[in-house]
């Protein structure tokens, strides 16, 4: 069990970011959490112990929205309107398979 001062530090921990920890991503998993608790507190616990801690402290789950930042819809529409089309289409008078 995580003292008050443990849990403030924890949700201090987390609201910099997984990066301030040294993470490639932003990303918090349970996992990451589960070692954060661990440095913090010294203590281990299960990802089912680490989300209901997160649940207790008013944290949710939250999902990506699967779009990149640096997304360009221009030159998906493009793709989209142009090169897809035409990666499509069938090579012309192509012979019907035989059988023989």
């Amino acid at each position: 069990m995580l003292t008050d001062a443990e849990k403030k530090r924890l949700v201090v921990a987390l609201e910099a970011g997984a990066l301030a920890q040294g993470y490639a991503t932003d990303l918090w998993t349970l996992a990451r959490v589960g070692k954060l608790i661990e440095t913090i507190a010294g203590q281990r616990y299960s990802e089912s112990g680490v989300w209901r801690l997160l649940k207790g402290l008013n944290f949710s789950c939250q999902r990506p929205s699967g779009r990149a930042i640096q997304r360009d819809e221009d030159a998906i529409r493009r793709w989209r309107t142009k090169r897809w089309p035409a990666l499509k289409k069938t090579a012309p008078n192509k012979a019907e398979s035989s059988f023989s």
